[in-house]
């Protein structure tokens, strides 16, 4: 077999299925801990971490920038159910370029999700990092210098809220699968929660002076704002790789057999 043969050749969705690994795990998420996973990675990543990059950039055409975010993020999801729905596996973008266009590609889409996973939660440490510095600043008075929470770039050399956030995920998921699901789904209606909160308290305070200029940068704003704002939407991977129990069993979802 030639290289181009051996690049190029794709696994049949009958062996990505039949791997085995299915027989090991049982069933423990549901219909609302599979939404909850999608909304809360979105919701942790886009409203309390990136809106501080995208709103400078295209000021109050920000909130266009999250109609063009989430109009491009509805294609991928759709996608991403299209496919879940035809490879009923794990593996989510990796299993399905196997499926489709081969090893090459399906290696190269393996890495760039642990590449994105990477960049996403290092961005959400920092981000929540610095939260958790905020809350230790006025509740007990404690101030961390800028070399123990800030990120390297902003002179910082180890950011130890972020290492406290990463740890503190960790602990949850090593609770187990159930647990970590029951944490994430009230940690996710809790942020739904405090989103209506500061959108009634904000309303009361809403003055049409500040939307102009509307905005300042022009499309080039709005565009760069956009891609910011898609970088928090990377709850696809996660919801269709942890729906692969649910759609090979419930009978739903099945791909060809």
């Amino acid at each position: 077999m030639s290289y181009a043969q051996l690049f190029t050749r794709v696994k049949p969705v009958e062996r990505l299925a039949d791997d085995g690994s299915h027989t090991a795990l049982h069933r423990t998420l549901g219909l609302v801990p599979l939404i909850a996973l999608s909304v809360g990675a979105t919701l942790g990543t886009g409203i309390f971490v990136v809106l501080a990059e995208a709103a400078p950039a295209a000021g109050p055409a920000v909130v266009v920038s999250f109609v063009l975010a989430g109009l491009a993020a509805l294609c991928s999801a759709l996608s991403y159910a299209e496919l879940a729905g035809s490879v009923p596996v794990s593996g989510s973008a990796y299993s399905y370029a196997y499926a489709t266009l081969g090893e090459l590609v399906a290696w190269i889409c393996g890495w760039c999700l642990l590449l994105e996973y990477g960049v996403s939660v290092a961005a959400v440490a920092v981000g929540w990092g610095g939260y958790l510095n905020e809350f230790l600043r006025g509740t007990i008075g404690l101030t961390l210098p800028d070399a123990l929470s800030a990120p390297p770039g902003e002179g910082g050399v180890v950011n130890v809220p972020a290492v406290i956030v990463v740890l503190l995920a960790t602990a949850v998921l090593m609770m187990g699968v159930r647990e970590s699901a029951a944490v994430t789904t009230a940690t996710t209606l809790l942020k739904i929660g405090v989103l209506v909160f500061f959108v009634c308290v904000a309303l009361t305070a809403f003055r049409s002076d500040n939307l102009t200029p509307f905005a300042p940068a022009g499309i080039a704003g709005i565009s760069a704002g956009a891609s910011a704002v898609f970088f928090s939407f990377i709850g696809f991977d996660a919801a269709s790789t942890g729906a692969r129990k649910r759609a090979t069993r419930s009978g739903t979802c099945r791909g060809p057999s």
